[in-house]
């Protein structure tokens, strides 16, 4: 494994308990560079002020895990440049452009992105988009690299 995209969808099992946190924390401890865009920051506090909302978390579980993540190896880019093309790649997929800043990124720095949202992988790899669909993979997927 050299160097991987990841989403919000992996980060998060890091520091709070749910379906794949084993792999997700697995993948953590592979060998290689974990990048993400620094839109990543503002996904993660929103997933988790989401589940405190939904009484899944208490408060001080939320801002522990915000401790965290906010600590966590992985290294945040800028999006500046990724603007363009993450908005082509929505178009084109018919998919939030939030999540195509991480892919748009994958596609820059010529790597995988990993992601645990199946309905985006899904839509990628049925789509037209045959450049985009390597691109991304799933969390199962990227701990067989």
């Amino acid at each position: 494994m050299n160097t991987l995209v990841i989403d919000a969808s992996i980060a998060v099992k890091w520091v709070v308990e749910e379906d794949g946190t084993p792999e997700a924390l697995a993948l953590r401890q592979k060998k290689g560079k974990l990048i993400a865009p620094e839109l990543l920051v503002a996904e993660c506090a929103n997933i988790l002020w989401k589940k405190f909302q939904r009484g899944e978390l208490l408060k001080a579980e939320a801002l522990l895990a915000a401790r965290l993540l906010q600590g966590a190896e992985i290294e945040l880019l800028p999006t500046r440049s990724l603007f363009e093309a993450a908005t082509r790649m929505s178009i084109e997929i018919n998919h939030p452009a939030y999540d195509c800043l991480h892919l748009a990124l994958a596609v820059e720095k010529e790597c995988q992105l990993v992601s645990a949202d199946e309905r985006f992988l899904r839509k990628l790899h049925q789509g037209r988009q045959r450049t985009l669909r390597g691109r991304a993979i799933s969390l199962i997927e990227a701990l067989k690299l």
